[in-house]
């Protein structure tokens, strides 16, 4: 029902960040892992509660969310 997915950098350690920079950007909000301890900062969890057409638009949306990142 979830997923956990490590960061890449520049995230690596700002998983409250990420998630904040994501949603703004996307609307696709996903849960920092500081949020579940200390041993969850640098991951976030994705929960996979809707429907898969929604689901895949969100992957679509975070993986261009990533490349225009990755661009700058």
């Amino acid at each position: 029902m979830y997923v956990w997915a490590k960061l890449p950098q520049p995230w690596q350690n700002k998983s409250v960040e990420f998630c904040t920079e994501l949603v703004a950007a996307t609307g696709v909000a996903v849960s920092p892992g500081a949020g579940f301890g200390k041993q969850g900062e640098g991951y976030v969890r994705f929960a996979l509660v809707h429907d898969p057409d929604i689901l895949e638009l969100a992957v679509q949306k975070i993986a261009q969310f990533l490349n225009s990142v990755a661009r700058h």
